[in-house]
């Protein structure tokens, strides 16, 4: 293993409740092992790249009733490709080089259930928005 990718493992939290089993699917495992990690870790910068995303468009989230910013954070997700692109970039980016060998075998299936976490977490997160905006 490279000295970059122990660095990478070093520094990534540690999620209890993230078991892997030999009877999950390889998807499953490699969630549970790289991906929440990466997504805690990289946390406090996709807070910051959706409030600046908010504030690109022009701040139109912050006048939603509660369940449409829901469905506005599903929709620049699902819609907005680049968005997308750079939130993969983001959470890609803490791979270590054997994680993303992994990575490219089932790229399309581990990116809709790293872009489905995101959604949940940044869901989970909207009062982090409220805040933001009193500042």
């Amino acid at each position: 293993m490279s000295d970059r990718s122990l660095r990478i493992l070093e520094i990534r939290p540690l999620i209890p409740s993230a078991k892997v089993s030999e009877n999950m699917s390889t998807e499953e495992q490699f969630q549970n092992k790289t991906l929440r990690p990466v997504i805690k870790m990289q946390n406090s910068l996709l807070l910051v790249v959706f409030q600046n995303y908010f504030e690109q468009h022009k701040n139109r989230f912050y006048e939603l009733s509660l369940s449409n910013r829901m469905l506005y954070i599903e929709n620049a997700i699902q819609k907005d490709i680049k968005f997308r692109n750079s939130l993969t970039g983001i959470i890609i980016g803490q791979f270590t080089t054997e994680e993303y060998t992994l990575y490219i075998k089932s790229s399309s299936a581990l990116n809709k259930r790293m872009m489905q976490m995101v959604t949940e977490r940044i869901k989970d997160q909207l009062q982090y928005f409220e805040t933001s905006v009193l500042l």
